[in-house]
């Protein structure tokens, strides 16, 4: 064999090797992440329930492609469907409910509490290690971006009509 082929050959198989790596490295990243809060797909959400501190809960319910409150009056798609999200967040890190005094992480009594289809998700305080946030899922706690976190609506109900 040529010097030129051979040097091509230890190439090839050079990046060979660097391909079967990566792509293993990509395997393991994929098996090992937190992945989400919830394993519901945000859009296929039809019930939204959301309690801001002591506040009387609010609830949504989607019907005709829009988001309805409890009373009939029609409420901000977007603004819902930003709650929704969360079921989605990704998950920084997941932890066990018992490493955690939840008073000291504001879930006892959380900020928020956001049922999304009937599976409840209590957020607690901002994390010390960045903007992040406390989110109890069951008997396992989360840390998720500070975005995810419930916001009370910039207005209650959308108007259907222009005249005011």
């Amino acid at each position: 064999m040529k010097r030129t082929a051979r040097g091509r050959l230890y190439l090839l198989l050079g990046v060979a090797a660097l391909f079967a790596l990566a792509l293993w490295q990509w395997r393991r990243d994929a098996r090992d992440a937190p992945g989400t809060l919830l394993a519901l797909d945000p859009a296929a959400i039809t019930q939204v329930t959301l309690q801001l501190g002591d506040a009387p809960a609010t609830h949504y319910a989607k019907r005709d492609g829009h988001w309805w409150r409890d009373d009939g009056q029609r409420a901000d798609d977007r603004y819902v469907e930003t709650l929704a999200a969360a079921a989605a967040a990704p998950v920084l890190q997941w932890r066990a409910g018992a490493d955690f005094d939840a008073a000291k992480i504001g879930l006892e009594p959380p900020h928020a509490v956001l049922s999304l289809d009937g599976q409840r998700l209590a957020f607690g305080a901002m994390s010390a290690t960045g903007p992040q946030c406390y989110v109890q899922a069951g008997a396992r706690v989360a840390l998720v971006s500070l975005r995810y976190m419930p916001k009370a609506p910039q207005q209650d109900h959308v108007e259907l009509s222009g005249a005011h």
